[in-house]
């Protein structure tokens, strides 16, 4: 199958938000997804961009994102991370996925970063395999940690 990968422009967040539902469907979260459109659009292509975004085309359509940004090891120095990587379902097993990270692998070694990190849920094991036989190290004595909008409010009421 054809396909394109570029970097996305901001016509192309629609669809990223509909991978990011995809995915969050899947992910059984259906109702987790807050972002709009214009969020999107906003963080990544306004004054200060928060992300870079990477899509796939196929047939003339976005079928596939990869979502990055950057963080910072005081271990290692300049990281990159791998907020997502989607494949809509029918496109998987495409090559799809596989071009959407070469091109991350690509930017990170352009840019001279140290690591490129990213999360995969413990029960998703065609993307553990997926990762893996791409050469990734999936860490599985690490628990990811995380305060919510909620969490940080309780945190700070507590002060």
């Amino acid at each position: 199958m054809e396909y394109q990968i570029r970097e996305a422009v901001a016509e192309d967040m629609p669809a990223v938000l509909e991978l990011i539902k995809e995915l969050a469907s899947f992910e059984k979260e259906e109702n987790a997804v807050e972002m709009t459109t214009e969020g999107l659009v906003n963080d990544g292509f306004g004054n200060e961009k928060l992300f870079h975004c990477f899509v796939g085309v196929m047939n003339k359509r976005v079928e596939g994102m990869a979502l990055i940004y950057p963080r910072y090891s005081t271990w290692k120095g300049p990281v990159i991370h791998l907020e997502d990587l989607i494949v809509s379902e029918a496109f998987r097993g495409s090559g799809l996925g596989t071009a959407l990270l070469d091109e991350v692998v690509k930017f990170g070694a352009k840019l001279g970063v140290k690591r490129i990190s990213w999360d995969v849920l413990d029960w998703n094991d065609p993307a553990i395999d997926f990762y893996e036989k791409k050469g990734a190290k999936v860490l599985r004595d690490w628990d990811v940690v995380h305060l919510d909008e909620r969490g940080i409010q309780e945190y700070l009421s507590k002060l």
